[in-house]
């Protein structure tokens, strides 16, 4: 159980980071821009709202993870999901983004929590 609520701790955090660390650093400097595709306001609300809108998914994962009852293969899904996004980023990113090891622990610690 202790594995889950690990998971559960690094989905959130991951969440936390991606909403306020990438709205500061990321999506208001893009949505300044106001060139090509980011001059129409309506493209600039969809992003500031996809952006997060991932947030809020990262919190329904972190959410059912640590829910007691939640079915092992639903959460060993969730964190094969995580492991991968996280195993991902490294490769594409060739480790200098900041999230893959967050990513991967939230993913390795969920597959763990679903094994025992």
């Amino acid at each position: 159980m202790i594995w889950l609520w690990l998971s559960a701790g690094a989905m959130t955090t991951a969440a936390f980071v991606h909403s306020v660390l990438g709205t500061r650093r990321l999506i208001v400097p893009l949505l300044q821009m106001r060139e090509g595709v980011l001059g129409d306001a309506l493209v600039r609300s969809i992003l500031r709202f996809a952006w997060h809108a991932t947030s809020v998914l990262m919190l329904v994962s972190a959410a059912a993870v640590a829910w007691p009852g939640t079915p092992k293969p639903l959460i060993a899904v969730i964190g094969g999901a995580w492991l991968a996004t996280g195993l991902f980023n490294a490769a594409y990113t060739r480790g200098r983004h900041i999230a893959w090891p967050v990513l991967s622990a939230a993913g390795l610690f969920a597959l763990i929590g679903a094994g025992s």
